[in-house]
């Protein structure tokens, strides 16, 4: 390094300034890439065609990392960047459900170039020469390079693996009762008649804690994994099966490197495909949230609507981004609305818990009203959808209104 006094120093810290400067410019726009890499990626191959919402999941958070990643090579060079595990671990979810690894490299591909794009239109005004900014590029190659070269390994390592042929038939049997066909499977060693709670989990085998829940709760356990980092579970008893005290007891039991969602308790075989259903559509909301564990029934509501692309975009254009006006009021009247809801629709209440006075929530609920162009009253379960999806899974489009991010 040169001597921090001379010339050769000045210039450094100079062009070190102008990486930071950079870097910082392209975080502030981090939604927005994100938002652009995602259309991208999605009109690249709909991951809507896969049946298991979690790949779809896994997808968006994919573009996240990605983003993330390409951004903090700017500022370090990108030698020593750790490979984010997201995308170690969609690239083996892919060659497990059958997408080509053409496909997944065309993504990777369409997304460096779009941050090629932001990155050449934020230079301006930065003070980075023309060496500098050549560095900046090339660290971003290399990154790029050392970024694909895990991903194909792990994609192909995940295709070369053969699945063991008795868990295939236990696979199978169970993705042909869940389509609705009536068959006898003694190798499940499973009774389908009596009552059932179906979980999914996300990551590390969970075959030991679901084995001990099962022991604490007396009940039948049936285990099956469709992919390297997936298991469906039922546990059945001929006694009800209560789905908080099973929460419970997956808090102590669980690893650290496993989601987990619920269904809710079931009858028969009707009972069973329900339950599996259920925690299958939560599971998407946990990995988005980062949540460990969740029960449908605590986000059904987010878990239905964030699979219809119009109806989660129009609820925020409609309910939410009219409360945004650049002067950082809409933080506070969403605080408002959440209170006003979470408090039965009683002003004071929600002064309370707010700290403030109730007139001032009644201004901001007037507030709130004129910028939405309809009364609170008469839309107040969309309002509460918009509000937890927010919190739960995140604004779909971007600061500007560009695009779905569809997950």
């Amino acid at each position: 390094m040169p001597p921090l006094g001379s010339t050769a120093g000045r210039v450094a810290r100079a062009q070190r300034s102008g990486h930071l400067v950079l870097r910082a410019r392209l975080d502030s726009r981090r939604t927005e890439i994100e938002s652009a890499a995602l259309a991208r990626a999605v009109g690249i191959a709909d991951p809507g065609e896969v049946a298991d919402p979690a790949y779809a999941a896994g997808l968006r958070v994919a573009v996240g990392a990605a983003v993330a990643f390409g951004i903090d090579a700017t500022e370090t060079g990108g030698g020593d960047l750790s490979i984010p595990v997201e995308l170690l671990a969609q690239a083996r979810m892919a060659a497990r459900h059958g997408v080509d690894l053409a496909t997944v490299l065309r993504r990777y591909f369409a997304g460096y170039a779009i941050l090629e794009e932001f990155a050449a239109a934020e230079l301006a005004g930065t003070g980075l020469s023309r060496d500098a900014v050549q560095r900046a590029f090339r660290a971003r190659a290399v990154a790029f390079d050392r970024l694909i070269g895990a991903v194909s390994r792990d994609y192909r390592r995940e295709r070369d693996e053969i699945p063991d042929p008795v868990d295939g038939r236990r696979v199978e049997s169970v993705g042909r009762l869940l389509a609705g066909e009536l068959l006898d499977a003694p190798e499940l060693n499973y009774d389908l008649s009596v009552r059932h709670l179906g979980l999914v989990a996300a990551g590390a085998s969970v075959d030991e804690p679901l084995r001990h829940l099962a022991r604490g709760l007396d009940c039948r356990v049936l285990l099956v994994r469709p992919d390297g980092d997936t298991t469906w579970a039922w546990l059945g008893a001929r006694r009800p099966i209560e789905a908080g005290a099973a929460l419970s007891a997956l808090l102590d039991a669980r690893k650290e490197e496993v989601t987990i969602a619920l269904g809710e308790p079931g009858g028969g075989l009707d009972g069973w495909r329900l339950t599996h259903l259920q925690a299958k559509a939560a599971l998407p909301v946990a990995l988005r949230t980062g949540k460990p564990l969740v029960r449908y029934a605590d986000v059904a509501l987010v878990a239905a609507a964030q699979r219809n692309e119009l109806l989660t975009a129009s609820l925020f254009r409609l309910y939410l981004k009219p409360l945004d006006d650049g002067k950082g009021r809409g933080a506070t009247l969403r605080a408002t609305l959440r209170a006003y809801l979470a408090a039965g629709c009683n002003a004071s209440s929600a002064a309370s818990a707010l700290g403030t006075r109730r007139q001032t929530v009644a201004r901001r609920l007037r507030e709130i009203e004129s910028k939405l162009g309809r009364p609170i009253d008469g839309c107040l379960g969309e309002l509460d959808l918009a509000l937890r999806l927010e919190a739960q899974v995140g604004p779909p489009v971007d600061a500007q209104g560009h695009g779905v991010c569809a997950i």
